[in-house]
């Protein structure tokens, strides 16, 4: 028969070792739910590498989608017309294009009976894709028909109802000229007129075609642009009559000669 001083001995030994079996047991479960955690976490972060991988394509092509430009704009009006020279004369086509930001162009193009290209009028109203920083002349190359990097030479100056207007060749052009180029700009209201034209045999003739041209330029509409108005109605008082048969060089009296004023 144990003393009780073994019996107090044996149960406290006996309590030790459950507490030491129960703090075991809590480690190894906290290590499982440690370890149960980690590879929960690794797994959510494989899920997640897997998933944006698969949108990768997609977030590539998520690109900045470019800004919007010109567009044919079937619904819109002509706002600009040539008084004719006879019944026979016709427009061979009439393009409007809008730009989101305001900005709108009239184009009017001739051809011959073989499409060959005549002529060329723009009229650019500026609105706010408008670069001040881009020359003048650029994109007129592209609009007679050549390559967008032809360096133009100016070709002298016309005087019309508008005012003086520059004229551009292709440089290096020998013989008898193909097309001219020409370019006006008004900075109010923001207007530019462009185009060219092929018309006539000699530089004299071409000129005064296109000179022509433009003393026939007349406005049909101005919409809400009462600036556009008065600009128009200020260049009719200057208009000239066309005479191409009897004085075709009636401009200027030569090819270079130079006017007083800016373009």
């Amino acid at each position: 028969m144990q003393s009780p001083e073994a019996s107090t001995a044996a149960i406290s030994t006996r309590t030790r070792l459950h507490l030491a079996l129960a703090a075991f047991a809590d480690e190894v479960v906290g290590m499982l739910a440690r370890l149960f955690a980690y590879v929960g976490a690794l797994a959510l972060l494989s899920i997640l590498g897997l998933a944006a991988l698969g949108q990768l394509p997609d977030l590539r092509d998520d690109e900045p989608a470019p800004k919007p430009g010109w567009s044919v704009a079937d619904r819109s009006h002509p706002a600009f017309a040539l008084s004719r020279l006879d019944s026979s004369e016709k427009t061979a086509s009439y393009t409007i294009l809008r730009h989101p930001e305001g900005g709108r162009r009239d184009v009017m193009r001739w051809a011959s009976e073989a499409e060959k290209p005549l002529a060329e009028l723009e009229i650019y109203r500026e609105g706010g894709e408008f670069d001040v920083t881009r020359p003048a002349a650029a994109g007129l190359a592209a609009q007679m028909g050549l390559r967008t990097d032809t360096p133009l030479e100016q070709a002298g100056l016309i005087d019309t109802k508008f005012g003086p207007v520059a004229l551009f060749r292709p440089i290096g052009l020998t013989g008898t000229p193909s097309c001219l180029g020409y370019l006006k700009r008004n900075e109010e209201p923001g207007l530019q007129i462009s185009g060219f034209s092929c018309q006539g045999d000699t530089l004299p003739a071409q000129r005064a075609a296109i000179a022509c041209t433009l003393n026939r330029l007349t406005l049909l509409t101005s919409g809400n642009e009462p600036k556009l108005a008065d600009l128009f109605a200020h260049a009719e008082r200057k208009r000239r009559a066309c005479d191409l048969a009897g004085s075709p060089d009636w401009l200027l009296g030569s090819a270079n000669a130079q006017l007083r004023g800016t373009l």
